[in-house]
């Protein structure tokens, strides 16, 4: 089977080390990065199937890079996970709107992320 590759963009070392280990144990092909600018160059070097994008970065947020993302042809197809602990009233809604499919909130809920990661590699998703 064509492992997935998934991308976690997270500046919370034990965030990201948490998501990858869940999902490297669930078969994925991880890579990490910290930041906007690491994110982008894990990008050029290997095209992620899906992205769990932190909102909360240091330098260009999340949402910004998202953005950027969708709206390059290039990279327009990577489906985004927004990843965040920003769980306030009108976030998911803003991150739906920067381009983001799916919304998950922090903490992750280690049970169901895999679970979560698979819906959204589904060809069946739109």
């Amino acid at each position: 089977m064509n492992k997935a590759r998934i991308l976690i963009v997270d500046d919370n070392a034990t965030n990201l080390k948490l998501a990858s280990d869940l999902l490297e144990w669930a078969g994925y092909a991880i890579a990490k990065a910290g930041d906007a600018e690491q994110a982008l160059e894990a990008i050029r070097q290997t095209r992620p199937d899906l992205i769990l994008m932190d909102i909360g970065l240091p330098g260009m947020d999340g949402l910004t890079l998202t953005r950027k993302l969708k709206a390059d042809p290039a990279t327009r197809e990577i489906r985004i996970a927004a990843l965040t602990a920003f769980a306030m009233k009108g976030d998911e809604r803003k991150a739906l709107e920067a381009g983001c499919d799916a919304y998950i909130a922090k903490p992750i809920d280690t049970r169901a992320l895999p679970e979560q990661v698979a819906r959204l590699l589904s060809p069946a998703q739109p």
